[in-house]
This record gives structure tokens, sequence and C-alpha cells, in this order.
């Protein structure tokens, strides 16, 4: 959303930035991949916003207000900050399926919705010879409040076998093992 923001697009952000990417060159602006080399699985994109502040600062010398960058430099700017976005995301995932020894990685929340992401994680899948399991894009929101819910529920309650349908509806399969 702030990344948005800074380059001038609507709220919520994600959808705005992957539209605008659409149009733009992913390698305009090489963008720094915060944590991807750490051997832990958190990370953190807050630098990636400051990179992505002084690039847009930088194109004038001084600050530059959204509402005056070109259009392609706005295509740009999305698409190569949201190609260093799914590189980290994809690079994490990776190392976490490979820690963990899972042969399926579930993937929720808004950033789910990602188009490039979902694609970038059907390669993964295809890679690592691993299910990825994903939502209909439509049912991708954000969800930590229900991820909050269920942690609660768990505690309180016990948990379910992995085989109960908690999906509104069928589950997809996009490509080889990713549904």
């Amino acid at each position: 959303d702030k990344g948005a923001k800074l380059l001038g697009l609507e709220y919520p952000g994600g959808p705005s930035i992957q539209r605008a990417a659409a149009s733009g060159n992913p390698k305009a602006v090489r963008f720094p991949r915060p944590m991807i080399d750490s051997p832990q699985l958190d990370f953190s994109f807050s630098g990636l916003k400051t990179a992505l502040l002084y690039e847009i600062q930088g194109t004038s010398h001084g600050r530059l207000e959204p509402s005056t960058l070109d259009p392609t430099r706005v295509a740009d700017l999305a698409a190569s900050y949201q190609e260093a976005i799914v590189d980290v995301l994809i690079a994490k995932s990776r190392k976490a399926v490979s820690h963990t020894g899972s042969q399926m990685l579930l993937v929720g929340g808004g950033v789910a919705a990602n188009r490039r992401l979902r694609d970038r994680l059907a390669k993964l899948a295809q890679e690592e010879a691993i299910e990825v399991v994903l939502a209909a894009p439509e049912l991708c929101t954000d969800n930590a409040a229900m991820a909050a819910m269920a942690w609660e529920l768990l505690e309180h309650n016990g948990g379910a076998s992995l085989d109960l349908d908690v999906s509104p509806g069928p589950i997809r399969r996009l490509s080889g093992r990713m549904r």
C-alpha cells in the first residue's frame, strides 16, 4: 500500500501495483531484495519501500510528486518493485520448503492474488516437486484477522483433520501440482 501511494496509485496498493506493472519493464530498476540471502525465513520490505522513494526522488534530484511521474516511468517502477517483492517471497518460500522438508506450501492473504507471484509459485512447484495450494484470487484478501482467529480456535479447541474442506468452492488446480 505504501509503495502504491508513493507511485500515486489507488488503494489498495497490491492490485494497483499489479495493474501498473502489467505494462512496465520489471528490469527497468534493480531494486534491492531485502534479506533474500539470509538463512532466516523472515522478511521485511521497509528498505525496499525506501529504495522506491529514493528512486522517485532521484528522478529530478528533488521532491517529485507522484502526479508528475510519467506513466511509463510509473509502470516500470511498479513492475520492478513488484518483481523485487516476488523474488524475495519465492526465495523465502523455497527456503521454508527446504528447511521443513514439506511437500506442500500453502499461500494466503492479499498477496496471494498477485498474478506474477502465482506464476512464479507454479514454477516453484515444478522445480521443487511440491504442491502449492492457493485459493481462487477473488478469495485472497488480507486474512490476518482470520489467521489470528484460527490460531485461537486451534489453541482452545484442537485442530481438524487435514482433509477438512474449508473452501467455499472447489480448489482450482492451476498447473502441475499447484492448486
